[in-house]
């Protein structure tokens, strides 16, 4: 088992949270270190791991490198960043980067040469060149760009001097910064090879370092196996989440979790900590694709609950607000400090409760009560059984199923729970029942 299957994570977007320019304006501010001033907030909330959105030097947005070994001006210098890692790792908290292997913008110093030196670059092995054409940008060549954006310059990762580069810089990282684990931008665009050899370099730099990529549709198999990813992004729950909230259908999430950790045969994923989440930087964020707000609560109870690694999105625990089709940036804003509200504290229950019980973190998945608008599912492992209650309505409901106990203690609240005539469920509710 991953140190990572039983960690509760924060996402950060380091650019938008820390408020630098959104292009690079030829100076070094070091803005990163705003980071430390809110570890008090992530150990209140219970977070034990931040993820890093990009931190490298970069063209705009982060996920266009320039330069895989220097942190971006904009952000600070390397040593700001190290105090910034250090001050995490010194109260107990992981600290994993965003690994964008797939591309690099336009800016790479290795494009750069070739854009100098064209096919005389040793560079142009690189990247998926032509110099039978000109590219969107009027270059000599024609080179290929991820997904039909060519600010995003795809590497040729079957060259081994990129392989090599990469590692390279991944090895520094660890030695400078002590990562602990990367989450992998596009996983599903990255060469099956590639993935493998990360897997087998990064053990050898550090023997719990942990990979996650970045999936979005499919069988997340093909990349979460022994040789490959330790982890990836359950898109498909994600959607279920808050669609099945707004629909008041239930169905919905539980169909996708049952196809995805329950103990038939067919099952998926069952055994393997996909990592989970109410929203991130690339979608419209839960505090706003919530039709009720009272939701809220209902969600993050939900995402506590069911198979996998619970991400909180910065500032969202709070019910901040931020929708897709404004743009990325109203995605990912500055946050000059963070707040404290009754969700948050919902939030740090939930994350204790999560933290503390095994059957949460490693258990199944099973369907023992399931309406529109309330389930009940169980989570069990080596004789520990939990039942997640789950009432999206206002109304007080029952839920009934084969409990085989008399009660149980809510792993939230501390109080006993009598299972007479079914489970008892207040509106807007959720229970993680330990019988």
């Amino acid at each position: 088992m991953s140190w990572a299957d039983s960690s509760v994570f924060y996402q950060i977007y380091p650019l938008g949270a820390c408020g630098a320019p959104q292009h690079p304006d030829g100076e070094t501010v070091n803005r990163i270190k705003k980071v430390k001033d809110w570890i008090p907030h992530l150990k209140k909330l219970g977070v034990n791991a931040v993820y890093f959105g990009p931190i490298f030097e970069s063209d705009h947005h982060g996920y266009d490198t320039r330069d895989y070994m220097t942190i971006d001006p904009r952000l600070g210098t390397n040593e700001d960043f190290r105090e910034v890692c250090d001050a995490l790792h010194a109260e107990g908290i992981r600290v994993v980067l965003d690994g964008v292997f797939n591309h690099v913008g336009r800016g790479f110093w290795a494009f750069r040469d070739v854009l100098e030196h064209g096919e005389a670059s040793r560079y142009k092995d690189w990247f998926h060149l032509s110099f039978s054409g000109r590219s969107n940008y009027g270059d000599p060549f024609w080179y290929q760009g991820w997904e039909g954006c060519f600010d995003l310059v795809k590497l040729n990762l079957n060259n081994p001097e990129v392989g090599n580069h990469i590692i390279g810089a991944i090895m520094d990282w660890v030695n400078q910064y002590k990562i602990d684990g990367l989450r992998l931008d596009v996983a599903y665009s990255l060469e099956p090879e590639f993935m493998k050899r990360l897997r087998r370099d990064c053990a050898a730099l550090k023997e719990d370092f942990w990979l996650c990529g970045e999936c979005l549709h499919g069988d997340y198999n093909r990349f979460v196996n022994a040789d490959m990813l330790h982890s990836c992004t359950n898109y498909e729950c994600y959607k279920g989440l808050y669609s099945a909230l707004n629909s008041m259908n239930l169905f919905e999430i539980c169909h996708s979790l049952n196809r995805q950790f329950a103990s038939d045969p067919w099952t998926l994923y069952r055994g393997k900590h996909l990592m989970c989440f109410c929203d991130n930087h690339d979608v419209t964020r839960i505090g706003s694709i919530l039709t009720n707000p009272r939701h809220l609560s209902v969600a993050y109870g939900m995402l506590f609950g069911m198979p996998g690694i619970p991400c909180i999105y910065y500032g969202s625990e709070w019910g901040q607000k931020g929708e897709k089709q404004n743009g990325d940036w109203s995605l990912r804003p500055e946050m000059i400090e963070p707040e404290w509200n009754a969700n948050c504290v919902w939030i740090s229950k939930l994350a204790k409760a999560h933290k503390e019980s095994r059957a949460l973190v490693d258990g199944g998945f099973r369907n023992i009560h399931l309406q529109n608008k309330s389930c009940v599912f169980e989570r069990a492992v080596d004789g520990e059984r939990v039942l997640v209650a789950i009432n999206a309505d206002a109304n007080e409901c029952r839920g009934y199923g084969e409990f085989h106990a008399a009660g149980g203690t809510d792993l939230i609240t501390g109080e006993y729970v009598s299972f007479e005539g079914g489970i008892p469920m207040a509106g807007y509710s959720v229970q993680y029942i330990k019988v």
